[in-house]
């Protein structure tokens, strides 16, 4: 039996967001969906999709076929910062995809010459409007999450940037945690991090897979983590992780990984 984790961090609406999440990103067609479906059949809660992945209506279609309650599904999609301009016309088209009345969590994609003002007070408004309950970014640097807030007086709940062992910065999540801005990591599983001697001799000690070793390592930084499969043995054994605990030593010989790659 698959014992997920079922821990999640707070936002501010309220809600609560699963740490354990299943990404799909270069997911296309009926791949998306029925990939989707397992992840959903297997026991994760939480998708994450985007407008530029063009699979949001498979993702919706997933959710529909799945049986689960809506209330039950922790559901994020992104907006490109390009489109500021149409940006509640790009809402609607997701939620009519994604079958859904609402988004749990919306956020802008990257950002292209900094910050987006105007894209964020859009973003804003949409949540005003009870079209979705979270709002947020990726790929943003500290500054300019503040210059974000200042701007609308509404801080990002999350910021999604690519994190492993490879990349990981303690100040910067530290910065993170000080804004209350809730960090999900993304393409953890990838960049030869499951080559790694350290991940392979904690996987080998453990007897787990580098695979879990790197999403219990991402969990216990109290990070959201996305891993991407469409082998329902992998879907599967990645979110088999909520017995999985790493050691102090084990945490800090993957936390010193940073900049070797």
């Amino acid at each position: 039996m698959t014992s997920l984790p079922t821990t999640t961090a707070h936002l501010p609406s309220g809600a609560s967001i699963p740490l354990l999440g299943f990404g799909t990103w270069q997911l296309t067609g009926a791949t998306a969906t029925e990939a989707t479906t397992t992840a959903l059949r297997v026991g994760y809660r939480h998708l994450d999709t985007a407008t530029v992945y063009g699979n949001e209506g498979e993702v919706g279609a997933a959710l529909r076929e799945s049986g689960v309650p809506r209330d039950e599904v922790f559901v994020t999609t992104k907006i490109p910062p390009t489109e500021a301009a149409r940006a509640r016309k790009v809402l609607e088209t997701s939620l009519r995809l994604l079958g859904i009345d609402a988004l749990d969590l919306w956020l802008i994609h990257w950002t292209e010459d900094g910050a987006n003002r105007n894209l964020w007070a859009e973003v804003v408004q949409a949540q005003a409007d009870g079209l979705v309950r979270d709002v947020g970014v990726s790929n943003h640097s500290l500054a300019q999450l503040d210059e974000l807030q200042h701007a609308t007086g509404v801080r990002p709940a999350v910021n999604q940037i690519k994190w492993s062992p490879l990349v990981h910065d303690a100040a910067l999540l530290e910065g993170h945690r000080t804004r209350e801005v809730v960090v999900e990591g993304y393409s953890g599983l990838k960049g030869g991090t499951m080559e790694l001697p350290a991940v392979v001799e904690a996987a080998r000690r453990l007897d787990r897979t580098p695979a879990q070793v790197l999403v219990a390592w991402q969990l216990q930084h109290g990070m959201v983590v996305i891993p991407k499969s469409t082998k329902e043995a992998r879907i599967r054994e990645n979110a088999d992780v909520a017995d999985l605990v790493l050691s102090e030593d084990d945490m800090a010989a993957l936390d010193a990984l940073a900049g070797t790659a």
